[in-house]
């Protein structure tokens, strides 16, 4: 294990940087908020697996929280992160403070459009268009800062992924943007910086919602249409006890609504407060056999 350069400013970390892309090795980057958990320590190792240099930044992004949500509780715990990112092998955390990432007079966003970001978790009633706003401006800000040749995501936050992904593409980011598959405990949650806050008795509930989405899996498989699927995993919640903010399938390329498996992959996505945590979680349901042509090409 060795420990990780802690740089709190983009001048230290453009320093730090330099001689490593005159050298011509590549770079990878990790956004995360901290309080790191085994979907992080993924990111980190794919990384590792693919790159020369692991930058992983370590900020709390405050343009991306509503008022009323979980800013100032959010989980922090610098020392134990820096800790476990160099168990990994990251070479630097970037861990800049508020004013470093939005100086005073900060008045420029980053938004994208395409019907991307005002639906699930963007739905004006939810968190907001706005709370991409946020995501998207403080990533290109760390793409400009760290300037990496791939940047890694988890695919627990797909509709970020997919946003993330819109916004290299049109701002020509020269930038590879790869989704690592959700990490799950053994009883199938997502993890998540937020299962902190789970009461015992809640933690126990919580992983109906992966159960609700193997269910919508499972009624596809069946040759169920997507509402059948909805309606097999809101059948989950409810013997759970949860009631989802919102249960939706949406073609995963471009998050419009998906009324037929037709040889497209769909996203089936929730979200749940379970007690103090807001929880989400997807999967992709890929085309299988079903949704093919009797010729045997795909539909669609």
């Amino acid at each position: 294990m060795s420990e990780p350069l802690v740089l709190r400013t983009k001048a230290e970390l453009r320093e730090a940087l330099a001689p490593r892309r005159r050298a011509g090795e590549s770079i990878g980057l990790v956004p995360t908020m901290g309080y790191l958990h085994e979907g992080h320590l993924s990111l980190l190792r794919a990384a590792r697996a693919r790159c020369d240099v692991v930058v992983m930044s370590l900020f709390v992004n405050p343009t991306q929280f509503r008022a009323g949500e979980d800013l100032e509780r959010y989980p922090r715990d610098e020392a134990r992160d820096v800790e476990l990112a160099g168990r990994e092998g990251t070479d630097i955390v970037y861990a800049p403070a508020t004013d470093e990432v939005y100086p005073p007079g900060f008045a420029t966003w980053v938004e994208v459009g395409g019907g991307l970001t005002d639906v699930l978790c963007g739905h004006p009633d939810r968190r907001g268009p706005e709370h991409f706003r946020g995501v998207t401006t403080v990533v290109a800000k760390l793409f400009n800062a760290v300037q990496p040749d791939v940047a890694f995501f988890g695919q627990k936050d797909a509709q970020q992924a997919l946003v993330i992904q819109r916004m290299a593409r049109d701002l020509d980011f020269p930038i590879e943007i790869v989704t690592v598959p959700t990490v799950r405990e053994p009883d199938g949650l997502a993890m998540s910086s937020r299962n902190a806050y789970l009461s015992p008795a809640e933690r126990e509930r919580a992983p109906a919602l992966y159960r609700a989405l193997e269910a919508a899996r499972a009624e596809r498989d069946r040759g169920g249409m997507p509402a059948d699927a909805l309606a097999a995993a809101r059948r989950v919640l409810d013997e759970a006890g949860i009631e989802p903010e919102y249960l939706e399938a949406r073609y995963a390329d471009d998050l419009t609504p998906a009324a037929a498996f037709d040889g497209r992959p769909v996203l089936v996505a929730l979200a749940a407060q379970v007690g103090e945590a807001r929880l989400i979680d997807n999967v992709v349901l890929e085309p299988n056999r079903a949704d093919e042509r009797p010729d045997g090409r795909e539909t669609g």
